[in-house]
């Protein structure tokens, strides 16, 4: 093993270890499921903010955001930028606040599906059952996605087997999150959140010296046509200049319109141990998003500049997605320093994976084991058996995600987006109508989940296809849809009780 292969693995080694630590000394917090899958609602405003946006953003913001800039330019990763930078402004804006309260009255709700039962007096617990079944469906396989991506990066990097490599990631992400729960993993998404940082800076400086400075890298992107700018993309295949149709600026914006109903997101809202301090919270998340989604971009504008400068060999199609590990495995080139500068950023990449893949692991054990089966746990276990259950639920979907991963030609970031899409499409709406319309009811919202979640797979695979008008991003129709049913069907049943009414005016 080389000195800069030695540096690399020591740096990745020593966050991992930090990672298992972090899952032991919250494990001692754990008490109840309610300690276990929200962190007994003491999260403070940093952590709120931080661990919401790290489990955001995974691998997509340092691996797939910078190779869509580096291929074809500003247009397709700045609109996409613009949509979640605006989702997640108001995510924190209007939803934070009145969900954090509105989980804590009714029923103290320590999950998304069981906020709904409680929020519409849903007594059969029909649309937890539901909400739990959509989660499962949605988050095993984006789960996956982020096991497999921390194996090909491992798998890459030391030239081991992808298999063994993704099983050893899984075992540390199942390790902290089994441990500690909600707690380890907004600590260690926090953490996380802070090695994402650095290693885009990191990044960001080394590439802009090797490239041969600012001037060179803005001279080369000005050389080719259509890709500085937003209407237009460069086709690296041609070289030439192609039109942005409108229908793709808004598909890309849509990108925002998921946040309304990400159960990993919002369950950090719904943890912050004071509401008052989301006001905080808003401004740390926002601004931390903004300023990283425009420096991945630039990333990926300097990495092409890298390349012109002969720096690093051309990257084509998928392979653009590695940039910033090509980019660490040049940096490890001078010296033990920039070596171990460069772990940190192979780290901040593992990083950014995990945050993701811990938090949707809780998510979906959750469903299972608090949503689908709480009652009977309760019932059959108590309090700590049911705590030993929440842990057993866990382990069990790893295991499927393991499974699911086990193909290392799987696509990671098409995984992301259908995901991301159906989160948005089943949740989002009634997660809105739930919060700021006192007509609703549970009908409405069960009528919005069902609509909303089968659209995504109709318009996905039998609309979209069709192209042209049609090759709009399942998300936006699937979420239009939702909104539409939950509006029809409540008018059209029975009205709220007087006392959901007036719960709901209380909040």
């Amino acid at each position: 093993m080389t000195t800069a292969h030695l540096c690399i693995t020591l740096a990745i080694l020593v966050y991992l270890g930090c990672m298992l630590y972090v899952g032991y000394r919250c494990s001692k917090n754990n008490n109840d499921s309610a300690d276990f899958y929200l962190g007994g609602r003491k999260l403070g405003p940093l952590v709120t903010a931080m661990s919401a946006e790290a489990s955001d953003m995974s691998s997509w913001l340092l691996m797939g955001l910078p190779g869509l800039a580096y291929l074809t330019g500003v247009a397709d990763a700045g609109w996409t930028a613009i949509g979640l930078a605006i989702g997640t402004y108001l995510n924190w804006r209007i939803v934070a606040k009145r969900i954090r309260r509105y989980t804590h009255v009714a029923g103290n709700s320590i999950t998304l599906p069981s906020f709904f039962s409680n929020r519409y007096r849903d007594e059969k617990k029909i649309l937890q059952s539901i909400g739990a079944i959509f989660i499962v469906i949605f988050f095993i396989p984006y789960t996956a996605s982020g096991f497999a991506a921390c194996g090909k990066l491992f798998s890459s990097l030391f030239g081991i087997n992808y298999q063994v490599a993704m099983v050893i990631s899984a075992l540390i992400i199942v390790g902290y999150t089994t441990l500690g729960g909600f707690l380890a993993a907004s600590t260690t998404d926090f953490i996380q959140s802070i090695i994402m940082s650095i290693a885009l800076i990191i990044v960001f400086i080394f590439g802009i010296n090797v490239a041969g400075g600012v001037s060179a890298v803005v001279e080369n992107a000005q050389s080719l046509p259509g890709y500085l700018t937003m209407h237009t993309t460069y086709d690296p295949v041609s070289g030439t200049e192609q039109p942005y149709p409108i229908i793709s600026i808004v598909s890309m914006i849509a990108w925002g319109l998921g946040y309304f109903g990400m159960p990993h997101i919002l369950l950090r809202f719904m943890a912050i141990e004071d509401e008052e301090k989301l006001k905080l919270s808003r401004k740390v998340a926002t601004g931390w998003v903004v300023i990283s989604l425009a420096v991945a971009v630039l990333i990926g504008i300097i990495g092409l500049a890298m390349t012109a400068a002969g720096e690093l060999i051309p990257l084509e199609g998928s392979a653009s997605e590695t940039i910033i590990v090509k980019i660490a495995d040049l940096m490890s080139q001078h010296g033990v320093l920039p070596a171990l500068l460069a772990g940190t950023i192979l780290a901040g990449i593992l990083a950014s994976t995990m945050s993701t893949a811990d938090s949707q692991l809780l998510a979906a054990s959750s469903s299972v084991s608090s949503d689908l089966l709480g009652d009977f746990l309760k019932k059959k276990t108590g309090k700590k058996g049911s705590m030993f259950a929440d842990r057993i639920t866990l382990l069990i979907i790893a295991l499927v995600a393991v499974f699911l991963a086990r193909d290392p030609n799987s696509s990671v970031f098409n995984i992301v987006s259908f995901a991301w899409a159906g989160f948005g499409a089943v949740f989002g709406p009634v997660v809105l109508f739930a919060l700021f319309w006192k007509r609703s009811n549970w009908q409405g919202a069960l009528a919005g989940m069902i609509s909303g979640g089968a659209m995504v797979f109709i318009w996905k695979y039998l609309v979209r296809p069709l192209g042209g008008a049609w090759d709009i991003y399942e998300l936006l129709p699937a979420f239009l849809v939702s909104c539409a049913a939950i509006v029809l069907v409540s008018l059209l049943t029975k009205a709220p009780s007087k006392e959901i009414v007036e719960e709901f005016e209380s909040v």
